[in-house]
């Protein structure tokens, strides 16, 4: 059995437990948005879609008070727009939606909100039940949903019939979904999709369209940056704290015994994640469980190290032409970011 040098584990020994009540601990965003606001959130005057999407978020989330008496005493005061309970912002990504997402959250003055992940909120389903999970969420005042996911329609229909139960209870819900940046039609497109899967729910959103280029692509190079043998070493010798040393194989063959709601506690402590020998993916289940893992590094901010090919070619040709061409782009974007970071 090899040794394992002072500060270095490796994932793939770990075997991460959650209970219900830690799941619903972690429904908070992730820490880069700990002090998101609307007012560090950086429009791109490129695209005003930004601006208007910021705008009416800033009054779902409480700030049309404020908006009024910035209006001054003697000024007529303009009707406040009819709101609906739930808001979806649709557009590429890299355009800041969480970011938004994240500032409604702690702009609303709310005494029970929550902010997850789809994944989150159908893992949570599966660890307590359905009509726990309802319990448990009713009377809640807002319901974050970041990366609605339209891929399983099984859990698509979970979460389409818990926002159901929720809505009439008062409570208020913003989502947001990837979709790829420059494909045709792409966000009327990815906002059709989203409305017709929760067709019970539909006329309880509002959708926001949100344009721009990819903030994680515009300072840096548009591949993964790969080491060498002796820079992964000095990389991970380097890391500020305990680095992670898999083989990308050995890694990918793990993911599959670990449930997707349990990858942010396998990464737990981690200052670093280093993967060894990447290679292209063959199979499509494989694929998406690292999207997940991708996700959940990303959320946490862990830089990547990693030997042999590019992280950014990890997955195919025939993958990216697929139905999971959204997801894919998404993780190269991020895949890109922490191997720069």
């Amino acid at each position: 059995m090899n040794s394992v040098p002072a500060g270095i584990v490796h994932l793939t020994d770990r075997t991460p437990q959650v209970s219900g009540a830690e799941m619903v601990a972690a429904l908070v965003p992730p820490p880069q948005f700990d002090d998101a606001t609307f007012e560090t959130y950086r429009v791109d005057p490129q695209y005003p879609s930004q601006q208007e999407a910021k705008d009416l978020l800033v009054t779902f989330s409480g700030g049309q008070r404020a908006a009024a008496r910035a209006g001054g005493l003697f000024r007529r005061r303009e009707k406040a727009p009819e709101l609906k309970p739930g808001v979806y912002l649709d557009g590429g990504f890299g355009v800041g939606k969480t970011h938004l997402l994240a500032a409604v959250y702690h702009a609303m003055p709310a005494r029970r909100k929550y902010f997850g992940s789809f994944i989150e909120y159908t893992a949570l389903v599966g660890a307590l039940g359905y009509q726990q999970t309802v319990a448990l969420f009713r009377g809640a005042d807002l319901l974050c949903i970041d990366e609605f996911e339209l891929d399983d329609p099984g859990d698509t229909m979970v979460m389409t019939r818990l926002l159901g139960e929720l809505v009439p209870t008062g409570t208020r819900l913003a989502a947001t979904s990837n979709t790829p940046p420059n494909a045709l039609g792409e966000g009327r497109f990815a906002a059709q999709d989203f409305l017709r899967e929760i067709h019970a729910m539909s006329a309880s959103f509002q959708t926001l369209r949100i344009d721009g280029t990819d903030y994680r692509q515009r300072a840096i190079d548009g591949h993964g940056k790969t080491l060498t043998d002796a820079e992964y070493a000095d990389a991970l010798a380097a890391a500020d704290g305990t680095a992670s040393d898999d083989a990308f194989a050995d890694l990918i063959r793990h993911l599959a015994t670990v449930h997707p709601s349990r990858y942010l506690r396998l990464i737990d402590g981690v200052s670093a994640i280093g993967l060894r020998e990447v290679t292209q993916l063959d199979d499509q289940s494989a694929a998406l469980r690292f999207v997940a893992f991708v996700d959940r590094a990303y959320d946490a901010q862990i830089p990547v190290r990693a030997t042999g090919r590019p992280l950014d070619e990890v997955f195919s040709e025939e993958m990216l032409a697929g139905g999971y061409r959204k997801k894919y782009l998404r993780a190269i974007s991020r895949l890109v970011a922490l191997t720069h970071a």
